[in-house]
């Protein structure tokens, strides 16, 4: 259990540190209104999570911490969207569309309610 927690941290202070530069990348290549940065981030983050699940998914014989690694530790570090992206992906193909819909419309609304709830508390 140590060892997986120690490539978990491993993998999301790498992703953490790959998001910030890449935010700032964007940030100073580029000053719209518009969060590019947190978008391609994120956008990023989704392809990256995809490439991964499908190398895990064809070649089920690689070691369990490099899924730890890359997926929950490097891509929940870089980014969480990617994880619910590809969450509500799965509940598509699996065919559960009203699970897709709630979870996919749920997460998004609640999440800025939750936001704006949050900022209004501490107000």
């Amino acid at each position: 259990m140590i060892k997986q927690l120690l490539v978990i941290g491993l993998g999301g202070a790498l992703g953490s540190i790959l998001r910030y530069l890449a935010q700032m990348l964007t940030n100073h290549s580029l000053a719209l209104v518009f969060p590019l940065d947190t978008f391609s981030v994120n956008i990023t983050g989704c392809f990256l999570i995809g490439i991964f699940y499908g190398v895990f998914e064809k070649y089920s014989g690689l070691n369990y911490d490099w899924r730890l690694f890359l997926i929950t530790g490097l891509c929940g570090g870089y980014t969480t969207f990617s994880s619910f992206s590809y969450e509500s992906i799965t509940l598509f193909r699996q065919g559960d569309y009203v699970y897709f819909s709630l979870y996919a419309g749920l997460s998004v609304l609640l999440g800025l309610f939750a936001t704006v709830g949050g900022t209004a508390i501490i107000k």
